[in-house]
């Protein structure tokens, strides 16, 4: 471990926080970019995020959107939102948090737990930004996901 915490935790903190920021730029639900990047294109990042990070982030999402053929979407949480807007990187941090107990509890690989994440009904809840749900306890959230409810 270098750091504060564990290489390849940081290296999915990226991820997540890339997914996000090509998700603001392109007008997308964050399930959506995960699902046309696909599992090679996320593996990749996930892969090549200490390489990544140290780029500038505008110019890696814009080459992630032409490799992918995102196209823009309807989606805006950002101007729907009547709070204070947290950063790609504060949602990053709430999504790496899930994917690892996912990855943890289910006994999933790291890709595949984010695919689960991004694919499921708390990822819809961490999106509603005039919600509190994206700043609870990271236990909560897991409980969400694991008992397919919120408490």
């Amino acid at each position: 471990m270098t750091g504060r915490e564990d290489q390849k935790e940081n290296d999915l903190f990226f991820t997540c926080s890339l997914i996000d920021y090509i998700a603001r730029k392109t007008k997308n639900k964050r399930a959506d970019i995960v699902n046309m990047l696909g599992k090679p294109l996320i593996s990749k990042i996930y892969d090549l995020a200490d390489v990544y990070h140290s780029d500038n982030i505008d110019r890696v999402s814009d080459d992630f959107i032409e490799e992918a053929g995102i196209t823009n979407g309807s989606f805006d949480n950002i101007s729907a939102a009547k709070y204070s807007i947290p950063s790609h990187w504060d949602i990053g941090k709430v999504y790496k948090r899930l994917i690892l107990g996912i990855a943890r509890e289910r006994g999933m690989n790291i890709v595949d737990a984010l695919f689960a994440a991004y694919n499921s009904f708390v990822s819809d809840l961490i999106d509603d930004y005039n919600s509190s749900f994206y700043y609870d306890a990271p236990q909560n959230i897991l409980n969400a996901f694991l008992y397919e409810e919120v408490e």
